[in-house]
């Protein structure tokens, strides 16, 4: 109401002024036409006027329609003359007269000055609003720009958090102190000054404030961590400033900063000066947070993916008390996350939430929000009235290997190629004992890659063993052997896949530990800095002959899982050779098609039929695309 008030005065203001340039433009419509005085007289006495009108000192009238005048009207001004009057009469002319209306000292005033008093107000009008009398004026970038919330525009609670039991129950306790502080004052408890939210992107960090706002009925203030900082010196630290202020005002109640890595970073990594103003704005947080100045009654919660990056004396007790671990979500947790996005669409009979939440291992709050949609979306698609389980597998499949390409066209040969290579995945995975079962097959193009491997773990892992890496290794190796065995030629179609199996080599040997030659320690140690992302500038605290040893090991690890991949697959001739046809016939096979294949037996037909081939005419997909990925739900 406030903006539609402003925007009507600003048109009235427009109106007014372009009302007071046409008058002013109306009043001289009267000097067209005019002629001297001495020759209207003249005219007067040649009887060539035919009429006059006389207001004033101003002079109306009509010319006589004759050979040298053609009836126009003329005007003309007239000085004090006694003997107009008679020469009129003379010469027969029409006259009428009419007195001049007077106008009063205030009336002309107004009309002289309003012009200039209308200009000043527009000018006073304009600079209030730059001083900071309008939102968002130019002199007002010190104000806060904190949203703050009450219970009409926030309508989430705790029932609409799922999958984070023990961070909900840590912030639970914030918003009971807030409802009773009482029960915790008479035992000397007092309020945490702050609590920092840590967790991988899409875990429901933001989503878990929302909440404490909506339970804690309090006023809640929203700002990101962006927000602070712009390109004029001093303006973050009068932000907080103003921030903090504003919540005092309105004190009990909750400060949320997200992303609070924005002005939150390790103080002294900038480069050259050039991030003074970001540490004046942290320099003005901490003391805000807890200075001289006691701020009681004014709880902040941050949130940030970049715990590492933060500056010390930003977490330290006093400031941040507590930190709240938003982890990814346990099978238990996707199944009551599912369920909460499950309300908001019409589900089938047949969709089992904790089948999907077996097959999602990995999966954010965020992730599990996009594949509820993406069914939602695949059932539209169909025509269908309810989301099936259908729906749900094509919506995982499609988030987990990517969207299908079948309009790609691929040649015979290339696609026999890429049969050949995921079907190397595929039984290397089946037969070493400790990989994760194989999920699904396919050699229709998806998302970069041409074919698909995709397996899936039992249950939810948090750790890694050395076989399992040492598996995972030859399973990689798998594709490229099976080209090298079965079409004899190589692709590049495998590089993604040595470049993932050459880092879990380094990383086994150089960060876990996992060599019995070099032992458990680390080698290449970085120690970038902080603000650059730790990854610009890398000290190397090893010796050239300790890092011969240690790429040595890594060729060692390679070389043997490569053997071990290449001896699996040309022992078992008979299963990667029946995997491909089948792959070539139907381009998709599942775990039952390829346990029957594993069992020497003929696999099922699809409950689907395949889509019709592309034709084989056409380009070839770019040689840098990967023929095959594996893709496990968790890489190490």
């Amino acid at each position: 109401m406030n903006n539609l008030g402003k925007n009507i005065a600003i048109w009235l203001i427009i109106g007014l002024v372009l009302m007071t340039v046409f008058n002013q433009f109306t009043k001289r419509q009267d000097t067209v036409g005019q002629v001297p005085y001495s020759q209207f007289m003249a005219n007067v006495e040649a009887d060539r006027v035919a009429s006059v009108e006389i207001e004033g000192n101003m002079l109306r009238g009509q010319w006589l329609r004759g050979k040298l005048n053609d009836g126009s009207a003329f005007s003309t001004y007239a000085p004090f003359d006694f003997r107009l009057v008679d020469t009129l009469i003379k010469h027969n002319v029409k006259f009428s007269a009419k007195a001049e209306e007077e106008q009063g000292f205030l009336t002309q005033l107004f009309i002289s000055w309003f012009p200039m008093l209308l200009l000043i107000g527009v000018w006073v009008f304009f600079m209030r609003q730059m001083q900071g009398g309008g939102k968002g004026g130019a002199f007002s970038f010190g104000k806060s720009r904190a949203r703050m919330l009450d219970e009409s525009n926030n309508s989430v609670t705790f029932a609409d958090v799922a999958g984070c039991d023990e961070a909900k129950e840590e912030v639970a306790e914030i918003v009971d102190y807030l409802r009773d502080p009482t029960k915790y004052q008479s035992l000397g408890g007092r309020m945490p000054r702050g609590i920092l939210m840590v967790g991988s992107p899409g875990t429901g960090k933001t989503l878990l404030a929302k909440a404490i706002a909506g339970e804690a009925k309090v006023p809640f203030f929203s700002i990101s961590g962006s927000d602070f900082v712009e390109m004029f010196v001093g303006v973050g630290a009068a932000r907080v400033r103003d921030m903090f202020e504003n919540a005092k005002k309105n004190a009990p109640c909750i400060i949320f900063i997200d992303e609070i890595d924005a002005v939150g970073r390790q103080r002294g990594a900038g480069m050259g000066g050039g991030n003074d103003e970001r540490e004046q704005t942290l320099n003005q947080m901490l003391v805000e947070m807890d200075g001289f100045e006691g701020n009681s009654g004014v709880i902040v919660i941050a949130a940030t993916n970049r715990p590492d990056v933060l500056d010390p004396a930003l977490l330290r007790p006093g400031r941040f008390d507590r930190q709240v671990v938003v982890s990814l979500p346990d099978i238990r947790g996707r199944e009551q996350i599912l369920g909460v996005h499950m309300r908001k669409v019409p589900i089938s009979n047949d969709v089992e939430p904790n089948v999907l939440a077996r097959g999602t291992p990995g999966f954010s709050g965020a992730d599990l929000a996009n594949l509820v949609n993406e069914a939602a979306l695949f059932a539209a698609r169909r025509n269908k009235r309810l989301v099936d389980m259908e729906d749900f597998e094509s919506a995982k499949d499609k988030i987990m290997m990517g969207a299908e390409r079948r309009t790609m066209v691929m040649s015979e040969e290339e696609k026999k190629n890429t049969a050949y290579h995921e079907s190397g995945h595929a039984v290397v995975a089946k037969l070493l004992p400790k990989s994760d079962p194989v999920h699904k097959v396919t050699i229709i193009p998806r998302g970069r890659a041409l074919g698909v491997t995709m397996q899936l773990p039992e249950e939810d892992r948090y750790a890694y063993d050395r076989q399992y890496l040492l598996n995972r290794i030859a399973i990689l190796f798998g594709g490229r052997i099976a080209e090298e065995v079965f079409m004899d030629q190589m692709t590049t179609g495998a590089s993604n896949d040595f470049e993932r199996a050459t880092q879990m080599a380094r990383d086994m040997v150089t960060r876990y530990g996992m060599s019995d030659k070099l032992g458990p320690m680390v080698y290449g140690e970085n120690e970038g800095e902080v603000f650059l992302g730790r990854s610009v500038t890398t000290h190397k605290s090893v010796s050239e002959s300790t890092m011969q040893q240690v790429d040595a090991e890594i060729r060692r690890i390679i070389d043997e899982q490569y053997a071990l991949a290449r001896n699996l697959l040309e022992t078992n001739r008979d299963k990667v050779e029946a995997m491909t046809k089948a792959l070539l016939d139907w381009e998709t096979i599942d775990m039952d098609q390829i346990n029957d294949i594993m069992d020497g037996r003929d696999p099922r037909p699809p409950k689907t039929p395949p889509s019709k081939p592309a034709s084989p005419s056409g380009d070839r997909p770019s040689g840098d695309a990967p023929a095959a990925t594996t893709t496990p739900a968790t890489e190490a």
